[in-house]
């Protein structure tokens, strides 16, 4: 139980709140120095501490909402289950939505930013309390399914992190809802960066990108994207379709693709047809095994394709000639010879003058494996989700979840973390911030309280932005 602190510390804690959060010119006042009304585990109503419903809270200033999220049953109910320890695990229904469906519940925010455009900016965060990388597909709940879900529920009021400006104001965002990723790190990290081994790409006359890469322990995963009028590969959407090592692809104007690689432990090989969809996902046929050899490179050549593979025994090129059928699901190899031709460029796709090039490398912090991609314009980018949302940098976290991070979370008791990240331009949120003593100079932009009403947060935040 939290206690009531001691008037003098109120009065220290309340001084030091105002001495940022009292907006003397509201449209000159940066966003990272704004003060907000937040609450902890926003969800769980008057269950956990008293704070109401989620409509109660906004319509009362709150401009930080957290929610809790799962992915067990993710297949049955194709959404996020909120809640603390599972699904509906302190969940307040009273006033709030009857289910426990993610999507039930932005609904909710998202009609009451409706009928409150000029609302300072609210922030919904995600705390990821599964992990989700090993969710393989956008079917099953990966990082894809949480941006389209965002997207779905807020429309053109979600401001993007990719489209965020330094050095915006507050009023500048009135009526945006700002996404942001919290909870387990391996996830909030896939979303900026993903790692693979032996990278290939295929770029068609449309623009349409696909990436193959292997784990480097057996699996085989892919992205699919689009090249941009900017000379930018935006990746839609992204699975895990096999299991082997050193994977190529080929891709036509159709949207017809040939995979091949080499099996994980032996040197035998195996190719895949799939069909890209206008989602961007792919609809994959069974592998089937074609020959024996190493690093195998597959190209269209007009209608029909071309293998060209090493022998697994010497640095002979082996060459087969494949035919897809009329749906293209069943590739049919035949024309088996050495060719003195070399392996096809599998990490170079061209089409035109479009180029996309894939390969793995360190970003300042993130790992050696990193996987990176540059056109004939860009060069240097990451193969990675949309970057939809926010990710939060929480103490303790690797160095590259800090790699350019805006919000920054931590205990509240953490205070000196606190007191830095604010002090380095960060927007700051401390968790359980359940007692005025808490407070910092500067405070935390969001302090995120199981106890908004009571007469102590309301003293605190009596300046917070709204």
């Amino acid at each position: 139980m939290h206690r009531f602190r001691a008037p003098v510390a109120l009065a220290a804690a309340a001084t030091a709140f105002a001495l940022l959060s009292a907006p003397a010119t509201a449209a000159a006042t940066p966003f990272t120095s704004t003060i907000f009304k937040a609450t902890h585990n926003s969800y769980s109503g008057g269950v956990d501490g008293a704070k109401g419903s989620i409509t109660y809270q906004l319509d009362h200033g709150v401009r930080f909402v957290e929610f809790d999220i799962h992915d067990n049953g993710y297949a049955t109910t194709h959404d996020y289950g909120v809640g603390h320890s599972s699904p509906g695990d302190l969940v307040d229904h009273t006033g709030n939505p009857a289910s426990n469906n993610l999507r039930d519940w932005l609904a909710v925010v998202n009609a009451w930013s409706s009928r409150h455009p000029t609302a300072a900016p609210i922030v919904v965060m995600l705390d990821l309390k599964d992990d989700l990388t090993d969710n393989t597909s956008f079917a099953a709940g990966n990082l894809a399914a949480v941006n389209q879900e965002l997207q779905s529920a807020f429309g053109p009021r979600l401001l993007l992190a990719k489209d965020y400006s330094a050095g915006a104001t507050t009023d500048s965002l009135r009526g945006k809802v700002l996404p942001l990723l919290s909870g387990d790190s391996g996830t909030r990290a896939e979303y900026r960066r993903d790692v693979g081994y032996h990278p290939a790409v295929a770029i068609n006359g449309h623009g349409q990108v696909v990436e193959v890469h292997d784990s480097g322990a057996g699996a085989l995963w892919y992205w699919t994207g689009t090249y941009g009028a900017d000379g930018r590969v935006t990746w839609n959407r992204h699975g895990r379709y096999d299991s082997g090592q050193t994977p190529a692809v080929a891709l036509d104007d159709s949207g017809r693709l040939v995979e091949v690689h080499q099996s994980q432990t032996a040197t035998t090989l195996w190719s895949h047809t799939a069909q890209l969809g206008a989602d961007g996902e792919l609809t994959w046929s069974a592998s089937r095994q074609y020959d024996n050899g190493v690093s195998p490179t597959v190209a269209f050549t007009g209608s029909s394709v071309r293998e060209i593979h090493r022998s697994q025994s010497s640095s002979q090129n082996w060459q087969w000639q494949g035919t897809l059928d009329a749906a293209g699901s069943t590739v049919t190899w035949t024309g088996n010879a050495k060719t003195s031709d070399a392996l096809y460029p599998k990490a170079t796709g061209t089409s035109g003058t479009r180029r996309v090039t894939v390969s793995t490398g360190a970003d300042g912090p993130t790992p050696a494996q990193t996987l990176r991609y540059a056109t004939d314009r860009v060069s240097g980018e990451r193969v990675r989700y949309p970057q939809i949302a926010f990710d939060e940098y929480q103490k303790g976290d690797p160095a590259e979840l800090q790699q350019d991070a805006l919000f920054y979370g931590a205990p509240a008791t953490e205070s000196a973390f606190i007191t830095a990240a604010r002090q380095s331009g960060h927007l700051v949120r401390g968790w359980d911030f359940d007692s005025a003593g808490l407070a910092t100079n500067p405070p935390a932009n969001y302090a995120a309280t199981n106890h908004p009403w009571d007469a102590w947060y309301q003293t605190l935040t009596a300046g917070a932005a709204q």
